[in-house]
Order: C-alpha cells, then structure tokens, then sequence
C-alpha cells in the first residue's frame, strides 16, 4: 500500500464486483459511466475508490471515459478487506418511502443481513429487492463499509419460523406485552461466538397469534425499546443502534479521520 493511497482523501467510491489488484483495468457499466461523467463532471485522471467483500479498497483513476463508457486503472490498496458485525436486521416491509429510509440506514449502522417478512398485518403486498440492494450499494459507497448487506428474498412469516438459524440471538421489538429493555438484554449475555438479529413488526403491529408464537422460540427475546409507539422504521434503527453501542463496533472511527482535526463523528 503506497502512503498516497492509503492518506488521499477521495470523494468517490464505487462497489465493483470484479477482482481488484494493482494495474488491473475496469470497465464500467452505463449507468455508473453515465454517473461520473454527466453528474459528477469527472475527466481522464481523476482519483476515486473502488470496493468489495474479497479485496477491500482501492486507489484507481479514470482511465478513459466518453458517451456511455469508462474505464478504470486501479492503482494501489487503500485498506484491507474486513468482515461486518454479525448482525442481521428482520423487518415487515413497509410503504416505499420509509423502506427506502430503512434499508438505508441499516447499511450505514453494519447489518451484514436484511431479511424481509411477510406478516399478517403487513400492508405492502409486494417489493422491489433490486431497488432496495441499489439502495444498500449507494448507502454501503456513501459510509465507507468496505462490504454490502445482503439483501433476502422476502418470506412468509410460517417460513421465516421454519428456518431460522437456532444459534442466532433473536431480538424482538414487541409493542405489547412482557419484554425487557433492550439494553439490559444485549448488555447481559456474555456470549460473543453467537450472531445476532433485530427484527421489528409491521406499521400496523404484530398479530397476537404471531407474538404468541415468537416468544415460545428459546433463542428470542421480547424487548423494550422505551414508553414511546415508534415507526417500525425508527424501532429498527434504535435497536440496531443499541447493538452497535454495547456489543458492536463502538471502538472504531471512520477511516482517514483518527486525527484530531475535525468534528465528525
């Protein structure tokens, strides 16, 4: 890794699919060539990074580009690759907007999985899985991660049941009945081989029938997100922040920005 690569603040970063490796070149698709060009105005020359799972982040420059096409250099390894907690979210899909909203966000706070569920009260008949993993590269290229949740096939709430991975912690935000603050839930258990999950409800709650359900599963647990209804939207994310903060990856810093300069978070 060349200190230019690692120390060079870039304003672009691009998820890439392909292998990445020093002097290997790339070329783009249309819509991202369309991207660079048209919207952000780049020329022949300009830096920007380029990610995946398997290779990490890397210093490349636009090679060549015109009307529909772009071809990248890659240049020199920025940052190793690195996995993502082992935190996945469960979520009833809500209207386009907040959906939208939700994926989002649960990108930029480290789900490494979002697995959507049909419930009984979910009012969204159908989704778009393409626009939402769209939407999960964008956020995953805006935060800096260096890997993409995965983003599900939706299933039924019967089926979601059934497959479950017994060894995976299942936090359940319950709007009703017994639960017990989240904090003193994930604070408590001192086991840190097992994976983890957050699943909310749909906009219009869950069915008696299905809570009954849910907490008869020995590896769940029913919790408290305060005295407040949220938006499931908000409960998701206010969950998936309690994690991150006693169990997750609250001793990093943005990378680039472990100096003392600046005010970000």
């Amino acid at each position: 890794m060349t200190a230019q690569g690692a120390s060079q603040k870039i304003a672009t970063r691009l998820y890439l699919a392909e292998r990445l490796f020093a002097e290997a070149t790339i070329g783009l698709d249309h819509g991202r060539s369309h991207f660079l060009r048209s919207v952000l105005r780049l020329s022949r020359g300009a830096p920007l990074s380029v990610f995946n799972e398997q290779d990490g982040e890397w210093l490349a420059r636009i090679d060549g580009l015109g009307k529909g096409w772009c071809s990248l250099i890659v240049e020199s390894q920025r940052r190793p690759p690195a996995p993502e907690s082992d935190l996945w979210l469960v979520f009833a899909p809500i209207k386009r907007a907040r959906l939208d909203f939700l994926i989002e966000k649960a990108t930029e706070l480290g789900c490494s999985r979002l697995q959507p569920v049909f419930t009984r009260h979910t009012d969204v008949s159908r989704i778009n899985l393409e626009r939402l993993r769209a939407n999960a590269r964008e956020a995953a290229e805006q935060c800096e991660r260096l890997t993409l949740p995965e983003v599900c096939e939706s299933v039924s709430f019967d089926a979601f049941l059934a497959d479950w991975p017994r060894e995976r912690r299942l936090l359940i935000c319950a709007e009703s009945g017994p639960a017990t603050a989240i904090a003193e839930v994930v604070a408590g258990d001192d086991d840190l081989s097992c994976g983890w999950a957050v699943m909310c409800g749909p906009e219009g709650g869950y069915a008696e029938s299905e809570l009954d359900a849910l907490r008869q599963l020995p590896f769940a647990r029913m919790v408290s997100l305060g005295p407040r209804i949220l938006r499931a939207d908000t409960a998701a994310l206010m969950a998936l922040g309690c994690w991150q903060a006693w169990r997750g990856e609250r001793q990093g810093r943005p990378f680039g920005r472990t100096g003392n300069s600046g005010s970000g978070a």
